[in-house]
């Protein structure tokens, strides 16, 4: 037992203290409890002490890079993740099934190095014999790890949901994030705020698109993966490496290769889509959506019955089943002449979808599309813009004119697929105004001799 040196020594001298009938000088019993105590320093234990914690502590799994083997004492770090399964299946013939699908392979490893630790190993995994027709000594044992096992199928689903709450949670931080900084990868320019606003200039600029924002999680390093293949002069798409910058560019820009791989799994961890469902690829999700709709067209449609399209007014809660009563209602209730907008710009079908787009979207935010004023309401925001007459024009063509707005404000916006092309409309009209004389065919003697092409070809012979 151990007892503290201090309260020992205190404890002694009370005793002495008495038996001496209280007449020690104190300045000699300070001194004598001070030597007693320096006795007991050289033995005694003056602060707590830890044990080191076991390899499927918590504080192990944050903090360790290492991976240990699920049979014995050999570790490799979290990135040598092929070794460390090389070593498993060469030295203990133990093999994992579909381990790119596990959602956190150092947990995972973990987890089993525990368990097996508990029960034989042929509890977990089925046994697959190899050269079952030699010698008994020639035969080998393999150890199958996978998820037909009931408790393995749960833990890659623990590990998944957590790992996909985990995600979102970042890409939810990301995208509310206003203190993002980086640099355009492509020019010189600066960008502060939210990731998307460099995103829609690399897209708009550049015509490099990675997708949506909302869809990219772990921007910071994905931007920085890319600038890495590009500073080692390498192309985003076909990775091919290239001399100098200048060939490079070149290349990106004459092959349109200002896009990323597809079929590059290095990417797959900075999009939302390869966390949504356990054991799939975005591949194998995106070809079950075909599947889908290919099955679909099988199906009888017979019974059908389609429902009237209401299209919404850009301004107010008013619904129309038919352009044509929307434009007039728009027309009369706000002052917003859509067709005479159309006519007088001359917007074909895509600037047509933009302008509705960014109406929707500056209606949405209460903000008046002319003098970037902003309301409480809708309601205060169109009865200003009817009284200082902003409802009838459009600002300046680049305000609007913008790839952002390619996209839908509202993903239900039945206008955008009522609007016509302009140029269409004109050219119908114009074919109509054309006259069309027929030719006089009751002598057509007289017609040859006087065709365009036979004076064409009489030139042609008095030439040569």
């Amino acid at each position: 037992m151990l007892i503290h040196a201090s309260r020992r020594a205190y404890e002694f001298t009370l005793l002495l203290f008495k038996w001496w009938g209280g007449h020690i000088p104190q300045i000699s019993l300070f001194i004598w409890v001070r030597e007693k105590q320096q006795c007991y320093c050289s033995t005694c234990i003056l602060e707590p002490l830890s044990l080191p914690e076991s390899p499927g502590g918590v504080a192990a799994v944050e903090s360790s890079p290492y991976v240990p083997c699920i049979l014995c004492r050999e570790c490799y770090l979290l990135a040598e993740q092929n070794q460390l399964l090389k070593h498993m299946i060469t030295e203990h013939k133990l093999v994992i099934a579909d381990v790119k699908l596990v959602a956190d392979f150092q947990r995972y490893i973990l987890y089993w190095k525990k368990r097996f630790t508990e029960q034989p190993i042929t509890d977990f995994c089925s046994v697959i014999r190899t050269n079952s027709e030699a010698p008994l000594e020639d035969q080998d044992n393999y150890f199958l790890l996978c998820d037909v096992l009931p408790e393995d199928r749960l833990l890659r689903e623990q590990l998944q949901q957590k790992r996909l709450r985990e995600i979102l949670e970042q890409q939810q931080q990301e995208r509310y994030d206003t203190s993002f900084h980086s640099m355009c990868m492509f020019c010189d320019q600066e960008f502060t705020g939210n990731r998307s606003v460099l995103l829609n200039h690399m897209a708009r600029e550049h015509a490099f698109n990675i997708g949506l924002p909302d869809n990219i999680v772990n921007c910071y390093e994905f931007l920085a993966v890319l600038q890495n293949k590009l500073d080692n002069l390498q192309c985003l798409y076909c990775e091919k490496v290239f001399r100098d910058k200048n060939v490079l560019k070149d290349h990106m820009r004459k092959k349109q290769h200002r896009r990323i791989n597809a079929k590059n799994k290095e990417y797959d961890r900075f999009y939302i889509i390869n966390y949504l469902e356990f054991g799939k690829s975005w591949e194998e999700v995106q070809s079950e959506d075909d599947r889908e709709l290919l099955d679909n067209l099988e199906e009888d449609w017979s019974d059908w019955e389609e429902h009237p399209m209401c299209a919404v007014c850009l301004f107010c809660e008013q619904q129309a089943d038919t352009t044509e009563k929307l434009y007039f209602h728009m027309q009369k209730s706000h002052g917003f002449d859509f067709l005479k907008i159309k006519s007088e710009h001359g917007l074909n079908f895509y600037q047509q979808v933009k302008l509705v787009n960014f109406i929707r979207r500056e209606i949405h935010h209460c903000r008046c599309y002319n003098c970037q004023e902003k309301f409480q309401s809708k309601i205060e925001l169109i009865s200003h813009m009817e009284e200082t007459k902003h409802v009838t024009f459009l600002p300046a063509r680049s305000t609007w004119d913008q790839p952002q707005y390619y996209f839908p404000t509202y993903e239900n916006d039945t206008l955008l697929c009522t609007l016509s092309d302009s140029e269409d409309l004109t050219a119908e009209d114009s074919n109509e105004d054309v006259p069309v004389v027929s030719e006089d065919t009751s002598n057509l003697k007289a017609l040859k001799q006087s065709s365009v092409l036979n004076k064409l070809l009489y030139k042609e012979k008095k030439s040569q």
